[in-house]
C-alpha cells in the first residue's frame, strides 16, 4: 500500500474578494508522478504555490504527513525542506558559481556538512549531465543548463515532494527537451513529483495520473491514456482539441 504524503481538503484560495481555488481536494501519495493540466489563469501555479506556502490558504486543510499546514503554527522554511519547488524563473545568485548556488540551502538551512554536500551535489550534476559546469556563473549558462541546475538545488535538500511550475515555458525549444529528460529520469528513480505544464507529450509519457483543472477547480482525474484518448468532460476535449490545432498549425508552418 503507497504511503500518504499529502492530502489536500477543499483548499480555497480568494484574491481581492474573487475565488481563485474553490474547494480542490486531491491526495499525493509516495511515487506519485501527478501532472496538472488545464487553460492559464484556472489556478494550477497557485495551487502549486499554496502547497509551498507561498500564498496563504483561505480556507480548507492540509496535511502534510501527520503536519497540518494550514494551522498558524507552521514553520514554512523546515516544510519547504521537504516540498521543494521549481519555478519557471531559474532564480540562481548571479555572483555564485554553480555549486555554491547548489551548496546554499543545505549549508545554510539544514547545517550540514560541507563535504558531504558537495559530493551529493557533484554526484546530482553528473545526473543531469552539468558536471563539467560546477564552477562557472550563472551567466555562462544557457537557460536550459540554468533550469537543470535549478532542478539539482530542489533534489540537493532532499524532498520528498518536488512541485515543478512552468519549468520550460521561458525556454527556447531546443532546450526543452533536455530539462524533460532529466524529469523523466526523475520519475523512473521514483521521485514523488507534482507539475504544472503545456507540454501535453511529456504529461502523457511521464504522469501516473492527469489531473485537470479549469476555473479554480478540478474537473476531472485519470490516467494518462484515458485522459488523452477520451477525456471524460466536454471542457478537458475543447482544451485537448485546442493543442491538437496548434500542433498542427506549427507542422503546417514547417
Amino acid at each position: 500500500m503507497k504511503e500518504l504524503l499529502l492530502n489536500v481538503e477543499e483548499l480555497v484560495k480568494i484574491y481581492s474578494e474573487k475565488f481563485i481555488l474553490k474547494g480542490i481536494s486531491m491526495k499525493v501519495f509516495k511515487g506519485d508522478v501527478i501532472v496538472i493540466l488545464g487553460p492559464s489563469g484556472c489556478g494550477k501555479s497557485t495551487l502549486l504555490r499554496c502547497l509551498n506556502g507561498l500564498e496563504l490558504i483561505d480556507r480548507g486543510k492540509v496535511m502534510f504527513r501527520d503536519l497540518e499546514l494550514t494551522s498558524k503554527e507552521t514553520n514554512w522554511q523546515a516544510v519547504r525542506q521537504k516540498i521543494g519547488m521549481v519555478f519557471q524563473s531559474y532564480d540562481l545568485f548571479p555572483h555564485m558559481t554553480v555549486l555554491q548556488n547548489i551548496m546554499l540551502g543545505p549549508l545554510k538551512a539544514q547545517k550540514r556538512k560541507k563535504d558531504e554536500v558537495i559530493r551529493q551535489a557533484e554526484k546530482l550534476l553528473e545526473k543531469v549531465g552539468l558536471s563539467e559546469k560546477k564552477d562557472v556563473y550563472p551567466r555562462q549558462l544557457s537557460g536550459g543548463q540554468k533550469q537543470r541546475i535549478a532542478i539539482v538545488r530542489a533534489l540537493c535538500m532532499n524532498p520528498e515532494i518536488v512541485l515543478f511550475d512552468e519549468v520550460t515555458a521561458s525556454l527556447d525549444p531546443e532546450m526543452v527537451k533536455e530539462v524533460l529528460e532529466v524529469m523523466i529520469d526523475l520519475a523512473k528513480q521514483g521521485t514523488t513529483m507534482l507539475i504544472v505544464t503545456h507540454e501535453m507529450g511529456f504529461a502523457k509519457a511521464v504522469a501516473d495520473k492527469i489531473i485537470f483543472m479549469d476555473d479554480g477547480q478540478i474537473k476531472e482525474v485519470s490516467e494518462p491514456e484515458t485522459f488523452f484518448k477520451c477525456p471524460q468532460t466536454e471542457r478537458a476535449r475543447h482544451f485537448l482539441n485546442q493543442f491538437t490545432y496548434i500542433e498542427n498549425m506549427k507542422g503546417r508552418a514547417i
